[in-house]
């Protein structure tokens, strides 16, 4: 199965100068994978508007960070750098997983992944978080849920950090069901076993933190034990993925031990499951996995695993 690609160079136009989070993560990405020879779809990514944006993120939150950028401030917070290009690239990088989605609900490719940068599980409603501008996968579920008819939709994240900017945006949400695995306690402090959403999306988050220097085995009961199952109960529509690769045991931020064999493991659960529920559908983002020596190698083998 050919798999979607989206990537424009534009997003190594967000310059973040010595930072984890940099455009080299993105190079040797790109590196790998030209290397790699893969069968892949290229999606041409446009930016988000305002419109789309603004289904996650508050207006004045938008303008904020337009004007932070415009003025040339170096950061939004102590660990989000930005530069004066950061606004447009972010909006371009939220739009990339519109443009996914989109594809998956129509002509396909029904699977893609999105190479793209500034990251986006921790951006808050009105709040640049940890590396993130914009809830790139906030963003993409929204829209699929407002404009492509999706009813039930599955957003399912492996960072080595919780995402709590998507967490918060449908905690009260019944359509869909957020599924973390993550180290804990960690950055950003959220999610605990004890949050489970509220209101009528009571029992729809998920939550699996685990200890420091978890390994394999650790991540397959607890996807085994608690993910698969939420997973089977409500089969989603559609499948989203956070994929940062920051769990791996070579990474310098995390605390994990995940292998190479251990990631695509967890793809392969994620594709049987979208091939059960969602007609073949997951959309994959990028977010953390920052040893520029093994990035691209996972993620090229995580592009095999989605190709079948």
């Amino acid at each position: 199965m050919a798999v979607g690609w989206v990537y424009s160079e534009r997003f190594l136009d967000h310059d973040t100068g010595d930072h984890p989070e940099s455009a080299a993560r993105l190079r040797a990405i790109v590196a790998a994978v030209t290397t790699a020879k893969l069968d892949l779809t290229p999606l041409i990514p446009r930016p988000a508007t305002w419109t789309e944006v603004e289904r996650v993120h508050d207006h004045r939150y938008l303008q904020a960070v337009e004007a932070a950028c415009l003025k040339g401030r170096d950061h939004l917070d102590p660990d989000t750098a930005i530069c004066p290009d950061s606004f447009s690239v972010a909006l371009l990088a939220a739009g990339a997983a519109i443009v996914a989605v989109e594809a998956a609900c129509a002509t396909g490719p029904v699977r893609s992944f999105c190479a793209l940068r500034p990251p986006g599980h921790h951006a808050e409603r009105a709040r640049a978080m940890g590396f993130c501008l914009f809830n790139n996968i906030a963003i993409a579920a929204a829209h699929a849920l407002a404009v492509l008819g999706v009813e039930r939709l599955a957003i399912v994240d492996w960072d080595v950090h919780h995402g709590n900017g998507t967490q918060h945006c449908f905690e009260r949400e019944a359509r869909v069901v957020y599924c973390s695995l993550h180290q804990y306690p960690f950055y950003p402090g959220s999610g605990a076993t004890s949050e489970r959403g509220h209101g009528p999306a009571e029992g729809n988050v998920v939550n699996c933190p685990l200890p420091a220097g978890s390994g394999d085995a650790a991540y397959r009961v607890a996807f085994e034990s608690r993910i698969l199952p939420a997973l089977e109960r409500f089969r989603p529509e559609l499948l989203l993925l956070s994929a940062g690769f920051d769990a791996a045991d070579d990474d310098p931020l995390g605390g994990q031990r995940l292998s190479a064999a251990g990631f695509r493991w967890l793809g392969e659960q994620l594709v049987a499951v979208a091939e059960r529920h969602a007609r073949g559908r997951l959309i994959s983002l990028l977010e953390g996995g920052y040893n520029t020596a093994s990035l691209g190698q996972r993620v090229v083998d995580h592009l095999r695993v989605l190709g079948g």
